[in-house]
């Protein structure tokens, strides 16, 4: 169910995002998968099976920290290709354009290492960098996802173990900075006014 949202492009929003959890520090959580028809069980980093979309931006500014990254994957991933070439046009993203990155293994090329979540992530704390315009922000979102003018729920957000702990902030609540980041400080002001109205009911 969507509900109206006072913004001019977000026309709509699932309430939903105001009241569902999930834990927002991913490097520290093991998520697994609790649902679903996924081969990958108990995997850790689970929701990055399938890798991810990436805008042209992101992408160059991943490639620029390539040796950071390649660093910490294990060997035969170093040297694949870490994206599709295909360029799909998309108005929503900064570029006008995404590229997905490469599956290998059974997972995100980023997961092809011997520790725990994304090697872009990882990378940018063992170097002291700020991963934001670098790890893509759709991963960084997850499992809020957004179309042409609605902010919706990923399909598989409960196919996970992030989305059942009790103490973890809401969807909306652990993305409120990064969506004031992506979409500007009147996003944020409409959904506060929103979450206010869908709690007091």
């Amino acid at each position: 169910m969507l509900v109206p949202l006072d913004h001019p492009k977000f026309r709509h929003v699932v309430p939903e995002i105001f009241i569902r959890r999930v834990v927002v520090d991913c490097m520290n959580h093991a998520c697994t998968v609790t649902g679903g028809d996924s081969p990958h069980g108990a995997k850790p980093d689970a929701c990055c099976q399938y890798g991810a979309d990436v805008d042209l931006f992101e992408r160059d500014k991943i490639l620029a920290r390539a040796g950071e990254i390649r660093a910490l994957l294990r060997a035969d991933a170093r040297d694949v290709a870490w994206f599709e070439t295909e360029v799909e046009p998309d108005a929503d993203a900064p570029s006008g354009g995404l590229v997905r990155t490469a599956v290998h293994g059974d997972g995100c090329v980023f997961l092809a290492h011997d520790r725990r979540g994304c090697a872009i992530h990882r990378a940018s704390l063992e170097n002291r960098w700020d991963f934001r315009g670098t790890k893509p922000h759709v991963c960084r979102l997850f499992p809020l996802t957004y179309t042409t003018d609605a902010i919706m729920i990923s399909d598989d957000y409960t196919d996970y173990s992030c989305a059942y702990v009790a103490d973890a902030p809401t969807l909306y609540r652990g993305a409120r900075d990064l969506l004031g980041e992506l979409f500007g400080a009147e996003l944020v002001r409409a959904l506060d006014a929103l979450e206010t109205q869908t709690l007091a009911r």
